[in-house]
């Protein structure tokens, strides 16, 4: 597949990134095992596999990486004590929920929120939200992540989410995406809107100036027929998703 997917975007797959260093995954997994952590969350490891995930990604321990969109802080809890001590954790985008109820905890008193100026517009088709051109004020960043959230937004607000995430990183930085999988090419509707299309994902990106670097099958699921609602209690918890690497050049 690996080299369809070449041939279809017209590139040369690079190789993927080092894989993560073993006191990096010992890290995870210690904290994978913080009281922190919710028994909800932690009955969601074995499907969301952050180990492997974030070992595909090439993190490290010493980087500085930003999470876009944190949510509830499912990965914030991981990452934040991993970098702790020789790292930087950034977290921007949608971060009341971790504002308010994560990094005001002793233990992530280190995490950084970069308040970009512009808030996220619910302009789209299907409740989609569109975000003004911004930037996130660093540079230089090692890796950008973000975890089921690119369909939340329009093509022109991921876009500029892209050039932003360009311009933050420094030269072979690393952006990482999932994201819920819609069929390739199928109009947006309010059942699949919380998918997004992997082709479009991918030229969007490339066109922020990204390399492709490889995807994977972690989170490949044979049984979604890519038809319902992410919520629906028949998917939840197994829905298809695509995980993507870039590189800035």
């Amino acid at each position: 597949m690996r080299s369809l997917l070449a041939i279809f975007f017209g590139l040369h797959v690079l190789t993927a990134a080092a894989a993560t260093d073993e006191a990096t995954l010992q890290k995870i997994q210690a904290a994978m095992q913080s009281g922190i952590r919710s028994a909800a969350e932690v009955a969601r490891d074995d499907n969301r596999k952050p180990v492997e995930t974030l070992s595909f990604f090439g993190f490290e321990d010493d980087m500085r990486v930003l999470e876009l969109l944190p949510g509830g802080g499912w990965y914030t809890k991981l990452l934040a004590p991993v970098l702790r001590d020789k790292g930087k954790l950034y977290v921007s985008i949608g971060t009341d929920n971790v504002r308010d109820k994560l990094l005001t905890e002793a233990d992530f008193s280190d995490v950084q929120l970069l308040d970009i100026g512009v808030a996220p517009e619910r302009s789209g088709p299907f409740n989609t939200s569109f975000i003004a051109p911004f930037d996130f004020g660093v540079r230089d960043l090692d890796m950008v992540v973000t975890f089921r959230n690119m369909h939340n937004f329009t093509p022109e607000g991921r876009a500029n989410i892209n050039d932003a995430t360009f311009k933050a990183l420094k030269s072979g930085g690393l952006f990482g995406v999932i994201d819920h999988s819609r069929r390739h090419m199928e109009p947006m509707t309010a059942e699949n809107r919380r998918r997004s299309d992997v082709v479009e994902i991918i030229r969007e990106v490339q066109a922020a100036g990204f390399e492709l670097v490889d995807y994977s099958d972690l989170h490949y699921r044979p049984d979604d027929e890519l038809r319902y609602e992410v919520g629906r209690h028949t998917v939840t918890g197994n829905t298809d998703r695509f995980t993507l690497l870039f590189r800035k050049p």
